[in-house]
Parts: structure tokens; sequence; C-alpha cells
């Protein structure tokens, strides 16, 4: 994960403090060369001596979004909806997940993958696979598929995922001093103790209402850090006071800014996709 430092310079009483915002762009790429050395295309099939045997069927799902995800159109009959059921987990397991399939209107289906998430966006290959796997699938359950332009999709998700390293951030405040076992009411931060104290962190794009959940935690560790020998203090040690907080607090808004501005509400499930 590299390390950003926002430039938050507080002058008083001869102090300066900064706190660290992680982004996550090496991460990204990390997870995404994890899942292609250790993703499995082949589904578990194995069943016990005498199950009866399901009749497979399409369960409800989070539809696919033209935002996030490439969308292919299928259009089949009501009775081939079954032999879709049977032909679509393969491409679903393939894909770890990040295959989507929904129902639309009038026997259309929408098939989608996701084009951007924590691992980076999609590779041209991947999405190449997607389509022909889906194209495939079409004659075999008598569906005809209408898809998009390949070029235009990837062009999309790669600016797209260049927006989401820049807001995929991690605020931590760190509390020395204090027993580490501390527990919290509030549920929009997390909390890890360490051998000296407790670190608070807010993962920004995934929690809802942003600028509230980043009070809540500032006003815990704040009232954490005024126990006997406490103190609040960023990665490097240095103290951070009141102005040094609201000037993070600051950053976050333009943060949350560039996210709503592409259509993200932060915590939504939208988001929640995106940084997973």
């Amino acid at each position: 994960m590299t390390e950003l430092t926002l430039g938050l310079v507080v002058v008083g009483a001869a102090a300066i403090a900064a706190v660290l915002i992680f982004n996550r762009r090496q991460e990204r790429g990390v997870r995404k060369d994890a899942e292609r050395a250790f993703g499995s295309s082949h589904p578990d099939v194995l069943l016990a001596d005498g199950e009866a045997r399901r009749e497979p069927t399409l369960k409800a799902a989070v539809s696919p979004d033209p935002r996030v995800d490439y969308v292919i159109e299928l259009s089949l009959p009501a009775q081939a909806a079954s032999a879709l059921a049977r032909e679509w987990p393969a491409i679903e397991q393939r894909f770890a997940g990040r295959a989507l399939l929904a129902p639309g209107e009038n026997g259309k289906w929408r098939a989608g993958l996701q084009l951007v998430s924590r691992a980076g966006a999609v590779k041209e290959a991947e999405l190449l696979e997607f389509r022909s796997a889906v194209e495939t699938l079409a004659p075999r359950v008598g569906a005809r598929v209408s898809a998009p332009g390949m070029r235009e999709a990837l062009e999309a998700a790669r600016e797209l995922d260049r927006a989401c390293v820049e807001a995929d951030i991690q605020v931590a405040l760190h509390v020395l001093g204090v027993p580490p076992g501390q527990s919290f009411r509030d549920q929009c931060f997390h909390a890890a103790p360490r051998e000296d104290g407790v670190t608070l962190t807010l993962d920004v794009a995934r929690t809802p209402d942003p600028a509230a959940s980043y009070e809540a935690m500032a006003r815990a560790a704040r009232e954490l850090a005024q126990s006997p020998g406490g103190r609040l203090v960023d990665d490097r040690g240095r103290e951070l006071d009141d102005r040094a907080l609201a000037a993070i607090g600051a950053q976050l808004d333009v943060v949350c800014r560039l996210l709503v501005g592409r259509g993200i509400e932060p915590g939504s499930p939208l988001a929640l996709r995106l940084f997973s």
C-alpha cells in the first residue's frame, strides 16, 4: 500500500502535525495478481451419494450497472430461463463472483462483468473472455445477444479506476498511552489494538456519510486521549490538535465530492462493489 502524506501543516506552540492517509494503488495490483494465480474455473460438482438433484434456479441478484459493469443483453423466451440457470454458474465461478445476471423487461436478461474493483481495472483479455463465454452460452439457451463496444468500455474502466485510486483512502488516528482493549458505540470506524494504545481507522469510500463518521471517530479519539497518559498522534508519533483534525476533515470533503461527482455515493451498494 502506498502512503500519501496529506499536506496538513499546523503551526502552534512550534509543533507541526501531519496525518497519513493510505492509498491502495499497490494493493489493487497485488490483489489482481492473486486472483489470477489462485482463481479456479473448475466448478465443485461433488454430491453426496443419494442426494437428490435440484433443478437450478436463478436467484435475485444485484443488477449489473453500466457505470461499473460491462453489460450484455440477452433476449430469450421465458421457458429458457431454466437452461440459463444451468449454464450461468460456470461463468459466475470463472470470474470469481464479478459476473452478474439479472432479469430485465420483456424476456430480456442482463449479464454483466464488473470492470473496476480494488484489484484494478479489468484487462482486455479478461473482458474478451467474458464476452465470448456469454456469446457461446447464448445459442445453447436459445438467446440473442446485444453487446456494447469493448474498446469504449475498457477506456471508461481505466478512467474510473484512476479516479477510484485517488479516492480510495483510509484515515488513521493513533491514541497512545491507553489500554488497547477499547470498545466504541459507533461502528462507522474500525478500532485495532496496538502495543502502546489503539488505532482508529476510517475506510472513506465504504462509509456512509464519511464527514459525520470522521467527526465521530475524531471525537472518540480526542475523548480517549484525555485519559491519563493518553496522546493523539499521527503515524510519526507527532501530536494532533483540533486544527490538524479539522484540516483532515476538509481533505475528506474533497474526496467525497470526487466520488459523488461520478455518481458514487460513499457507503452505497455501488461504492461497496467498487471498493471491494
